[in-house]
């Protein structure tokens, strides 16, 4: 820590975060300088990416996203933390050498598992299968187990999803469409005549600082934990002389990039619809500056769900899900507590516009307030 460092507090951080992550008011973006400027969207399920750009962007279209990624301009692919991110073409090739370290880490802990098996040989021949069509899991473990009779097929298809940078095409991931998840190859679908061209490399340094102008001010151990990546801080000592230094208030050093927003706290921040697996609230190892510990608690499931929240003032205050039945479709937000009446005006407001933009098929719009 410096201990001369200008001290941010919980407000501060929490404006900083909000400009940077485009939720202190509409931007006029193109959805793919959108989705490259937040390093892209977790996308554990198809539809939060949508609902997180309809609450970032000015006039967003729903299919827009879609046509990115039937054109190829944007994927779902394995990348930070070894989660399914919305990216773009350019970042999935730039990021997922980086991320890949995480991956070859879940491959260790099954060692024991896969002591014995030709692994390489197991990947060259699931990229050959894979390239020739996109084929969904119980496919390639099937024809996996084929080669290979003797092993198990669920633990060989697990390996090639780590060791394989597989892109999951549409129609799964798009706004309204169904139909099973299949996969093929990073290098196979952009490849085709309609990819863009390879860009150059992306530096660990350029991952740090791309990470700052989208959610810093922070820690080396906020970067870490929003990457899955270990032993920046060597990164960000040689980053520091291009950077800000600042403290928390728990004294906890943070970094940030000289010409990126940083907003006075008391700066008003309207109401907004945060969907499931935000990255909002996954990208700091202390996330006091959007949500506090006891709300975390309620938001996070056992089982890996990240609930969807809202914003009040700028912090969680709640949760919200939509319920479609009947030609309605209904907007249900929880309050975690009261809510004054301004915020909850904006709030059903706010609610009616997204569930139009979401669902204008239905007959019927309601936002409802539960408890």
């Amino acid at each position: 820590m410096t201990d001369d460092a200008p001290v941010l507090g919980r407000r501060a951080l929490n404006r900083a975060l909000l400009a940077r992550q485009l939720l202190l008011e509409r931007h006029a973006m193109p959805a793919l300088d959108a989705i490259e400027h937040l390093v892209g969207m977790q996308s554990q399920a198809p539809n939060p990416p949508y609902i997180g750009l309809w609450s970032r962007l000015a006039d967003f279209g729903f299919a827009e996203v879609g046509e990115l990624m039937t054109a190829r301009r944007a994927l779902r692919i394995v990348v930070m933390r070894g989660t399914l991110h919305l990216v773009s073409a350019r970042d999935a090739r730039a990021l997922r050498p980086h991320t890949q370290a995480v991956l070859d880490g879940y491959v260790k802990t099954k060692a024991a598992e896969l002591n014995g098996i030709d692994l390489d040989a197991v990947v060259a021949e699931a990229r050959r299968l894979l390239a020739d069509e996109p084929r969904t899991d119980k496919e390639l473990r099937a024809l996996l187990a084929e080669r290979w009779p003797d092993d198990d097929p669920a633990l060989l298809g697990w390996a090639v999803r780590c060791r394989l940078p597989l892109v999951q095409v549409p129609p799964r991931g798009i706004w309204g469409a169904s139909g099973v998840a299949k996969h093929t190859t990073l290098d196979t679908w952009l490849n085709a005549d309609t990819g863009p061209d390879t860009p150059s490399a992306l530096s660990l340094d350029d991952l740090v600082l791309r990470y700052l102008g989208a959610f810093g001010p922070a820690s080396v151990q906020d970067v870490q934990h929003w990457s899955g990546l270990t032993r920046l801080g060597e990164v960000v000592e040689r980053l520091r002389p291009r950077l800000l230094v600042f403290q928390d208030e728990n004294g906890r050093t943070l970094y940030d990039l000289p010409g990126a927003p940083r907003p006075d706290p008391d700066v008003p921040a309207p109401v907004r619809f945060v969907p499931d697996f935000d990255n909002l609230l996954l990208s700091h190892a202390d996330r006091a500056r959007i949500i506090t510990e006891e709300h975390r608690k309620r938001i996070f499931t056992v089982n890996g769900i990240i609930r969807a929240t809202f914003l009040v003032d700028g912090f969680v205050h709640g949760m919200w899900k939509i319920e479609k039945k009947r030609g309605e479709a209904a907007l249900r937000i929880d309050p975690f507590g009261p809510v004054p009446e301004r915020d909850r005006r904006a709030l059903d407001e706010e609610g009616l516009r997204l569930l139009a933009a979401a669902h204008p098929e239905t007959k019927t719009h309601r936002v409802e307030f539960t408890g």
